[in-house]
């Protein structure tokens, strides 16, 4: 079993790839992938006696970070639907430059369907394989695939039309 000083260095190594997914995942709302993140590390520590060592680290903790985005998400249906574009909101100067930078990326993922931009994001930003993709989002191999077909044509579209 994994120590508590071995959890805190894998932490360390894929602090900055977790928030990165899900700041996308969020479509720039910084705020809410933050507390996402948050969210996933506590129940990542919590859940550690059931991490299975043979497998990646990695891979283990963004399927932890998919499972508490699908639970916001549900929670946000259940009380009132939140606009996507509230991603937009820009919370001070110093992040100006960076919303700005990633803004037509963020509008362009907010357009797919949340399984297919969590499938886009998982491959092309995480460089995870489709065997990895189908076990983090309970998937099937040919269900990802699909989802990857669909979400190139639709970004391809999306951005031709901009």
């Amino acid at each position: 079993m994994m120590t508590r000083d071995q959890f805190v260095r894998q932490i360390s190594q894929e602090q900055a790839a977790l928030r990165r997914f899900l700041t996308a995942l969020c479509c720039g709302n910084s705020t809410t992938a933050d507390d996402m993140a948050q969210d996933t590390l506590l129940k990542a520590y919590m859940q550690l006696s059931q991490y299975d060592e043979r497998k990646r680290f990695a891979s283990w903790l963004m399927k932890i970070a998919y499972h508490v985005f699908i639970d916001d998400r549900r929670k946000l249906k259940s009380h009132a639907e939140e606009p996507i574009t509230s991603a937009k909101f820009i919370q001070d100067a110093q992040q100006t430059d960076n919303t700005f930078r990633y803004q037509a990326l963020y509008l362009a993922l907010e357009s797919l369907s949340e399984k297919v931009r969590i499938t886009m994001l998982l491959h092309y930003m995480q460089g995870y394989q489709v065997k990895e993709i189908a076990e983090i989002t309970d998937a099937t191999e040919s269900a990802v695939k699909k989802q990857l077909s669909r979400g190139r044509e639709e970004l391809k579209k999306r951005l031709k039309d901009e």
